[in-house]
């Protein structure tokens, strides 16, 4: 008798997000483009009242919401404030001093960062950071989908 132990594949997907904001508080949007071999899907929102770094996070966390099984994820954003949270772990530590900064200022953003956190546990991500507006072709694409989003608001 053989045993064969259950292989478990786990997807690769690529994340590419941005967010735009008129005015820091107005109108904002988010654009996401997703990749997973040959397939994409294109993902974007808007608030008419919110900042340049809450349209990042909702990117984020709209992409990795949008997966329906933990996935290997490169995720693609042109925010230092979203990589560097992260990465850095400061976002981590402002959960641990129920979310207080090293300046004993409040973090910002605390609902977003705590519908963030869980999907970081569920999925395996790497963030990658690129300069915004220097040709990056999926994050041009993110623009112009957060953009359009954010302009929305502009047409009423």
């Amino acid at each position: 008798m053989y045993f064969f132990p259950e292989v478990i594949i786990i997807k690769t997907v690529e994340i590419f997000t941005d967010g735009a904001c008129s005015g820091n508080p107005g109108a904002g949007g988010y654009g996401v483009v997703m990749r997973y071999g040959t397939h994409e899907k294109e993902l974007s929102g808007s608030d008419a009242n919110t900042t340049n770094n809450r349209m990042e996070l909702m990117g984020v966390i709209v992409g990795l919401s949008a997966l329906k099984e933990p996935c290997k994820v490169i995720l693609t954003t042109d925010s230092k404030y979203v990589v560097d949270s992260i990465t850095k772990g400061w976002v981590y530590n402002w959960q641990k001093n129920n979310w207080i900064k090293s300046d004993k200022k409040p973090a910002l953003n605390v609902d977003l960062w705590k519908q963030l956190l869980p999907l970081l546990e569920k999925h395996d991500v790497t963030f990658n950071w690129v300069k915004g507006h220097a040709g990056h072709p999926e994050n041009e694409r993110c623009d112009s989908l957060a953009v359009a989003q954010r302009d929305i608001y502009s047409l009423k």
